[in-house]
């Protein structure tokens, strides 16, 4: 006879099922993050002219299918003003991209939602932790709603999404992701925690702001495509300062829309970024810090180091796509790092 007692998970396995499902969760938005980042790279972020959140699920089967969403995207002013000669084969290398994305939004609502209804189901989800998750799910669906009003944004008259809805959409992404990495190692870690020193538990907190941020200003230099320009580095263009910094009037629409300004705070804060990062691990390597802050900071330096580097190779190969693409998927890397030291460190 089989006990209870193997069927039946403990506590602990049932709280590491928890965490484990919400890791996967993570390990799919990072998917989606990167995937949005090369069909923006590839300009296919416009070849779906429809929201259709469950009719859009599959893609063209038939000929007839495949020359009606082409003919779509004809009326588009991306077509008319850019891709006039585009035929059909060339578009559906457009579409593949865009709808991958869009699936990959849609596997990720199915792979919260139907776990998060059986956890609920068997008693698995203690306290807070039902109401924290049912948050991070509206945040998914505000999410898909955004990305479409980001998508109408680059329909109407200039083929281009608004460099401020790219920078919600992909900030909203970024809180969810945080938010569910930082449920899951709470839950991974239990209840008692390694103190840690005053000044590191602050400067684990600035960490996630100025990541965030710098992802933010990310998103405005790839929105008014700001990394074509000033590649160069250390200087841009020969100047620490470009002097059409502010050569907008008024002066404070410089700060997202001129490509100079953008791209000087982008690496104004990716500097102040790898500063933190390397006073952070110099704290952590006081007395008194314990392993896993340690760890978790030189997770965090060795990112920072990497993502400044492709940052920097980003910019030599005026957006080279191999790059480009492996610096989104850098900012996730450092923000992970971030979150995680952050949670390690405050009970």
């Amino acid at each position: 006879m089989v006990s209870v007692v193997s069927v039946v998970q403990s506590p602990v396995e049932a709280k590491r099922a928890v965490a484990a499902w919400l890791l996967v969760c993570c390990a799919l938005v990072f998917a989606m993050v990167v995937v949005g980042g090369i069909t923006r790279l590839t300009h296919s972020g416009l070849s779906i002219v429809e929201w259709q959140p469950v009719a859009g699920a599959l893609p063209p089967m038939t000929t007839a299918q495949w020359e009606d969403v082409f003919a779509k995207y004809r009326d588009t002013p991306e077509f008319r003003l850019r891709n006039h000669d585009m035929t059909l084969e060339g578009f559906k290398g457009i579409f593949w991209w865009e709808y991958a994305h869009r699936l990959l939004g849609r596997m990720i609502g199915f792979a919260f939602l139907l776990p998060f209804v059986y956890f609920l189901a068997r008693g698995r989800l203690q306290g807070t932790l039902a109401w924290k998750l049912c948050a991070i799910f509206v945040l998914g669906g505000l999410q898909g709603a955004l990305g479409w009003y980001m998508v109408k944004s680059g329909l109407v008259d200039d083929p281009r999404v608004s460099q401020f809805r790219l920078a919600a959409h992909l900030g909203l992404a970024f809180l969810i992701y945080g938010a569910m990495l930082w449920v899951a190692l709470g839950i991974l870690s239990g209840d008692r925690k390694p103190e840690a020193s005053p000044a590191l538990q602050r400067v684990s907190v600035l960490l996630v702001a100025t990541a965030f941020i710098t992802v933010l200003a990310g998103a405005l230099v790839a929105g008014i495509r700001a990394g074509y320009a000033y590649n160069t580095f250390p200087l841009m263009n020969g100047h620490l300062v470009p002097p059409e910094i502010l050569m907008i009037d008024p002066w404070w629409k410089n700060f997202g829309y001129n490509m100079a300004t953008v791209q000087f705070d982008h690496r104004a804060l990716a500097w102040l970024l790898a500063g933190l990062g390397a006073g952070t691990w110099w704290l952590a390597q006081k007395d008194g810090s314990t392993m896993p802050h340690r760890l978790w900071a030189h997770a965090l330096l060795g990112a920072v180091i990497v993502q400044f580097t492709l940052g920097i190779a980003t910019l030599l190969t005026a957006v080279h796509i191999v790059p480009a693409a492996l610096h989104q998927a850098g900012s996730l890397v450092v923000f992970s790092c971030a979150i995680g030291l952050a949670q390690a460190v405050w009970d």
